[in-house]
This record gives C-alpha cells, sequence and structure tokens, in this order.
C-alpha cells in the first residue's frame, strides 16, 4: 500500500515546498515538479512508475524507481506486486489483442504484455476532449475495458475463443471520462477502520432497512392517518448521516437530536392531509373540504388545549357553512378560504400531533439502532470464522501533501462467496441467493475500469462480482425500491457540463457522486467501505482537501447542504493553496435554504448564476438502468450556481464573463435531443418524452411539498 500511495523522499520535499498558485492559470494545481511523469495516471506515478527515454532503442520505457522494474509497454495498477509476486505467477491473465485473454501456462512466464490502445467506439454522447491550455497531452488510457479474466468472461456467457463476442463487452455509450488526472492535494491519511463489504451482510442489511422502511408506513398510518411523504425515509437517511457517528455506513445508530429535524419536518406538512397541487375547482372545493374535515377529527381525538379545540371547531364550521352556501365560488375563491384555515387552524393542530410525530421519529431511530447491533454481530461472527481480527493498529501516517487517492480499508477483507451473473439483453442481472440487482452492460464495464484503476487487493478479479452486487444493493436499498424512487436524489450534471467545467476551471473532481453515476475516476460518495474499491475518496464532509478544483451537486437534503457549506467555508479559510468549489442547488425561495442564503453572503463567493428551471437537464439518478430516452430530464425548480474560492483559487480559476457564458452556452446541449434522434420512430419518441415529463411534473410537487414549513 505504501508503493501504491507515497512518492519518494525527494518527491515529497519538492511536493511540500510546490505552491500551486504560481503555476499556469489554466494548469491544474500540480504539487509536484513538472516532469514526463504528468504523461502518466497519477495512480503510476504515486506507484512509482515513471516514463523514461531510451537512447538504444529510441523510444520511450516504463521505470519504477521502487523495484527497478522496466516496461515497455504502460504498466496497469493493480494487477501484479513485483514485490510479493516477482514472477507473475498470480497475476490475473492479461489481455491480447481484440480483447481476448492469455490463458496459455506458458503466458504466464513472460513479462507481462498488454493490449494495443482500444479504438474509440462509435458514440454520439461523449466529444472529443478538448485540451487545457497549459496541459501537456496526457498519454491516453483505453476507455474500453479488457476482460479481467476467465472467470469474469465465464460469467457474462463468452468463450475466450470468441473474439466477436469478447469485443460486445465494450461500452457503447460513454457518460463519463475517466482519462482525467486530479488536481485535488490532501494531507495523507490513514486508512478506514470500517469492516469491508460481504454479501452475507449486505443482504441482512437491506432485509432490516425494507423492515424499518415498512414500519415508517405502518407509524404514519396508524397514527396520523396519512401515508408516508415521499422519499422522507431517504431524505431521513442523508439528514442523520450529516451527524451520526455510529459504525454502519448506512443506518443512523448514534445521533444527536434524536428526533430527525428533516422527518419531522416533513410528516407535520401533511398533517392534517397532505396539500396537492391544485388545477380544476373541483378538486380545490373538495380539499378544502377534506383539510376541514380532517382538522376537525384531529383536534377531537388529541389532548389539545381549550382555547385549541374552540378556534379550530369555529373555523371548521365557519367552512362548511361558506361551503353549503357559496355553490358560484371560483377556484381562488376555493384557495384563498383553505389558506385562510390553514392559517387559523394550522398552529393548534401541528401543537396537538407535536408528540405523536416526535414520537415516530423517535421509534424509527431506536429501531435503526437495534438493527446496527444485528448488522454489527453478523459481520464480526464472519471475521472471526476466518480468523480476522477486528482491532488492527493505527498505522503511522507522515505528514506530507499527496494526490488525493481512493480510500483504503484497515481491517483485510474474508473471503466472498459466489455471485451468480447472466445477461439479458443489454442488462447485466447479478444475483445472490434468490437477491438480483441490475446495471446496464455500458455501466458494468464503467465498474470494471474504476475497479481495475482503485484495487489493490484482488488483482485476480476474485472479489470483483460479490462487490459489485454490495454496491448495487447498498444504492438500491439508500433510495428505495420504488418506480423513479430516489432519481432526484442523485441526479447528476449533464456530460457537456462536465467537460465544460474542467476545460474551463480545471475541475477534476466531484464532491457528491458514487460510482453509478461519477463523470471523472476521482469523487467523494455516501459510502467508503463499497465504492472505496471504485475510486472513491469517501464522504465529502470527511474529505479535506488542500487544493484542488471541484464541483458539488449535493443530493437536495437542507441539513445536508447546510453541512456543505460550513465544510467548505472551513476549507477555504484554511489553505493558502489554489481552492474552488462550484457549487450546484436549487433556488428554492419561498422560503430560501440556509445554504443559499449563506453561499449568497459568504466572503469566498465570487459569482452566482441562476439558470432557469425547464430551461436546463439532469442526468437521472438511475442513468445506470434506465432507458436511453430516460436518461435526461428537465429541471423543475431553477438552479444556482456558486463559485466560491479563496483568494488564490480566484486568481487561477476567475469566473471570467467569457468563461460563464461559455459554461452556459454548454447546457444548451440538450442530450435528450441526442437520445431522441437514435429512437426508433417519432412516436415511440414523443410518447417516451411525454412519460419523462409526468415523471418531471412529480418529481417538481414532490420537492416543493417536501419543503413547505408547517404554520406555527
Amino acid at each position: 500500500m505504501a508503493n501504491e500511495n507515497h512518492g519518494s523522499p525527494a518527491e515529497e520535499a519538492s511536493l511540500m515546498s510546490h505552491s500551486p498558485g504560481t503555476s499556469n492559470q489554466n494548469q491544474p494545481s500540480s504539487p509536484k515538479p513538472m516532469r514526463l511523469v504528468q504523461d502518466l495516471p497519477d495512480e503510476l506515478v504515486q506507484a512509482g512508475w515513471e516514463k523514461c527515454w531510451s537512447k538504444r532503442e529510441n523510444r520511450p520505457y516504463y521505470f519504477n524507481r521502487f523495484t527497478n522494474q522496466s516496461l515497455w509497454e504502460m504498466p496497469v495498477l493493480g494487477q501484479h506486486d513485483v514485490i510479493s509476486d516477482p514472477l507473475g505467477l498470480n497475476a490475473a491473465p492479461m489481455p491480447l489483442e481484440g480483447g481476448m485473454i492469455e490463458t496459455s501456462v506458458d503466458s504466464k512466464q513472460r513479462k507481462r504484455r498488454f493490449s494495443e490502445e482500444v479504438p474509440a467506439s462509435g458514440n454520439s454522447v461523449k466529444k472529443p476532449k478538448a485540451d487545457v491550455p497549459g496541459n501537456p497531452a496526457a498519454q491516453p488510457v483505453p476507455s474500453s475495458p479488457s476482460i479481467p479474466g476467465t472467470s469474469v468472461l465465464k460469467a457474462w456467457c463468452v468463450s475466450p475463443e470468441d473474439k466477436q463476442q469478447a469485443a460486445l463487452l465494450r461500452p457503447t455509450e460513454v457518460y463519463w471520462d475517466l482519462d482525467i488526472q486530479t488536481n485535488a492535494v490532501i494531507k495523507q491519511r490513514a486508512p478506514s477502520e470500517l469492516l469491508s463489504p460481504h454479501p452475507e451482510v449486505e443482504l441482512l442489511r437491506s432485509q432490516l432497512i425494507l423492515k424499518l422502511r415498512q414500519h415508517y408506513r405502518e407509524l404514519c398510518q396508524q397514527r396520523e392517518g396519512i401515508d408516508p411523504p415521499r422519499e422522507s425515509f431517504n431524505r431521513w437517511m442523508l439528514e442523520r448521516k450529516v451527524v451520526d457517528k455510529g459504525t454502519d455506513p448506512l443506518l443512523p445508530s448514534d445521533c444527536e437530536p434524536v428526533v430527525s429535524p428533516s422527518m419531522f419536518r416533513e410528516i407535520m406538512n401533511d398533517i392534517p392531509i397532505r396539500l396537492s397541487r391544485i388545477k380544476f375547482r373541483e378538486e380545490a372545493k373538495r380539499l378544502l373540504f377534506k383539510y376541514a374535515e380532517a382538522a376537525k377529527r384531529l383536534i377531537e381525538s388529541r389532548s389539545a388545549s381549550p382555547d385549541s379545540r374552540k378556534v379550530v371547531k369555529w373555523n371548521v364550521e365557519d367552512t362548511f357553512s361558506w361551503l353549503r352556501r357559496d355553490h358560484s365560488a371560483s377556484k381562488e375563491d376555493y384557495m384563498d378560504r383553505l389558506e385562510h384555515l390553514r392559517k387559523q387552524c394550522g398552529p393548534h393542530v401541528s401543537a396537538a400531533a407535536k408528540d405523536s410525530v416526535e414520537g415516530i421519529c423517535s421509534k424509527i431511530y431506536y429501531i435503526s439502532l437495534e438493527y446496527v447491533k444485528r448488522i454489527r454481530e453478523k459481520h464480526l461472527a464472519i471475521l472471526k470464522e476466518n480468523n480476522i481480527s477486528a482491532e488492527v493498529e493505527a498505522p503511522e501516517v507522515q505528514d506530507r501533501l499527496v494526490y488525493c487517492y481512493p480510500v483504503r480499508l484497515a481491517i483485510p477483507s474474508p473471503p466472498l462467496p459466489s455471485v451468480e451473473m447472466h445477461m439479458e439483453n443489454n442488462v447485466a442481472c447479478v444475483r445472490y441467493k434468490g437477491e438480483m440487482v441490475k446495471v446496464s452492460r455500458n455501466y458494468f464495464s464503467k465498474l470494471w475500469l474504476l475497479y481495475r484503476y482503485s484495487c489493490i487487493d484482488d488483482s485476480g478479479f476474485e472479489k470483483f462480482l460479490p462487490r459489485v452486487w454490495c454496491l448495487l444493493r447498498r444504492y438500491q436499498m439508500m433510495f428505495g425500491v420504488g418506480l423513479y424512487e430516489g432519481t432526484g436524489l442523485q441526479g447528476a450534471l449533464p456530460v457537456h457540463v462536465f467537460e465544460a467545467l474542467h476545460k474551463l476551471f480545471g475541475v477534476s473532481f466531484e464532491c457528491f457522486a458514487s460510482p453509478l453515476n461519477c463523470y471523472f475516476k476521482q469523487y467523494c460518495s455516501a459510502f467508503l467501505d463499497t465504492d472505496g474499491y471504485f475510486g472513491s475518496r469517501g464522504p465529502c464532509l470527511d474529505f479535506f482537501p488542500i487544493s484542488g478544483s471541484f464541483e458539488a451537486n449535493p443530493p437536495f437534503c437542507e441539513e445536508l447542504m447546510d453541512a456543505m457549506v460550513s465544510h467548505f467555508e472551513k476549507l477555504l479559510e484554511n489553505s493558502s493553496e489554489p481552492l474552488s468549489f462550484i457549487v450546484f442547488i436549487p433556488e428554492w425561495r419561498d422560503p430560501p435554504t440556509p445554504a443559499l442564503t449563506r453561499m449568497e453572503q459568504s466572503k469566498f463567493k465570487r459569482h452566482q448564476l441562476i439558470l432557469p428551471a425547464f430551461d436546463h437537464e439532469y442526468r437521472s439518478g438511475s442513468q445506470h438502468v434506465c432507458k436511453k430516452e430516460e436518461m435526461y430530464y428537465k429541471a423543475v425548480h431553477n438552479t444556482a450556481i456558486l463559485f466560491l474560492q479563496n483568494s488564490a483559487g480566484f486568481a487561477k480559476w476567475e469566473p471570467t464573463p467569457d468563461r460563464l457564458q461559455e459554461l452556459v452556452a454548454a447546457y444548451k446541449h440538450s442530450g435528450r435531443t441526442l437520445s431522441s434522434s437514435s429512437s426508433s420512430s417519432s412516436s415511440s419518441s414523443s410518447s417516451s418524452s411525454s412519460s419523462t415529463a409526468d415523471k418531471e411534473r412529480e418529481l417538481g410537487r414532490e420537492q416543493s411539498s417536501s419543503r413547505e414549513t408547517n404554520p406555527n
């Protein structure tokens, strides 16, 4: 691991004395002196590889200063440790031309060979990269993955002798650019003490989360007579992880306060009934009647003060009288009357329901706490069966700066059970004990490529499929199993916008992403245990960069966005190196979110843009399984783009008018247009567009209703 992430002492000295602020304005910040190794991926540089020139052969070669190994071809990280396995006997079979695997016995004794660079596949989505001025052209890494090994080939139902079928494993549509190297610099950090993922543990966790969701639904229905607010459970998990200090990566177990402000607020918004958006007069009349009836029923069934009962009953009776008397009222008249009734009765209804709703929130938390104990006991039992200790000594961490690298786990992974996989059309179906998760062929290839770049403990890819199953199952449980559920919470920026951010502002890192929706191979995500093997640098709030240019598009959870602002301002305050955060959040003004208000008033704010609703797009949070025509959806709210930069970051990546104009122009490239052009017929395109538009409107209603404040 030391060779994986750390450089030589000579490089450490240059690293510590380097000032990224003195480099070219358009060039990403680099803590190392300019050398030929900048043509290599950062992971290879940190593993000790250098690109040198052979005068005798008049061609470049690659030399490892740690092992004194020399190669003519660019090495691939994580498949051969020359120290522990000098002859490469345990290395994974290496691909030959055409993506085939060299499996003969003699091939294991020869020096490693790699396939020729795979030509770019026909792709209308990803455009050629624009070189940043001042940056040397990077040595391209093939974006089409080679096949990891014979075992994975069999899992894909492809024989190693069939080159034509093996070629089908390469992605045909690419919504990412994994060739871009990071400019994010951090202090060296110790491995995490989280336990490594295991399918048996993940299966138990998913079963308990489904039970917890069911408990939540039953409590809302039995105590308040309402269905749980849509996706409020998902936002509850996001909000709880902001303050949680427990050991489980998903379920909260050590939070203060116990009552979640997010869950409490959303349930109270739907009491006594949920107020949906009204289109017609009869709907407004019916909703007014239901609200008055529910308010009267609630105040009579709860312990409320005599004054509260009197106020609510009087207003309800007055509303009933008005409804019986006035039959010619318009939709606006009904809505005005409903608003008046809410203002008069709302505070009293909320006071009567307060204790019951707090009981729901605390009950869900304490059930989650018990579930975490059961999950931990199961995990520790598996480690004990394999003679692995859960207690490890904290390694010494040198106080030095390094390029950011994927998070590592201190506790070794136990042997993982076998996981089945088969293909259905262009979808990979990964199954463990009857529980199946799905991912498209393209995104399965993306996961393999991220795994090859980032994983250092599985050179033979024996644990690849079990870890893919754990990752997919984790995100499925995080955002729910309902139709379109969680899609808005995991949306991403369009490809053209990411290309513009990298070209104009040196962005090479995403602060809120996942292995499924990331554009760069370096990113922060919610789960370091499952995602670290696929390139994650861990949760954003636990990531402390010294310099670099970052994009932040957080899930639309108010508590998480507020914590993000506090984290970014602290980082900007403490660093004198170029540091820049470009933040994308919804422009919610009624009422304004604390995060938006704070950023607009921040001393680090350099510029702000507003993108109008329905005039720009997001990539779907379910992009790894959705249809191509559903890949993009229109934003149903304004989006605010804020540039938070310290002085050095502003000097290096200033949001000039020309750059801002080009960034806004990138939003004019519609991903939906590209998808529609490849549809089989105009009728099918219009039908899918109609259903997608309905989904967008529904998401907009849910996002707006979840933010309504309860009248107090």
